[in-house]
């Protein structure tokens, strides 16, 4: 099996975690598996990106962004019953 011939395995660089209940609630950002900072807005995550160099972040590419338990639209808590 040469190179090529292996699937490529993509982690994304940021990851955005589910969201926390809070005043208000908040998701929080790691970069490279380095907790960075938190977000309350989809805005707060692209400014964290930018702080850290990542300019052009497309949001929507998976390859590039990991959204867990909910996407970028997601900024309020889900309730387990």
């Amino acid at each position: 099996m040469t190179e090529r011939d292996v699937p490529r395995i993509s982690t994304p660089v940021l990851v955005v975690l589910p969201v926390q209940p809070g005043s208000p609630p908040f998701r929080l950002v790691e970069v490279s598996g380095e907790m960075v900072g938190t977000a309350r807005s989809v805005v707060d995550v692209i400014v964290i990106a930018q702080q850290l160099g990542l300019h052009g972040v497309d949001l929507d590419d998976p390859d590039s962004v990991r959204w867990v338990g909910g996407d970028q639209f997601t900024w309020t808590p889900h309730h387990v019953l």
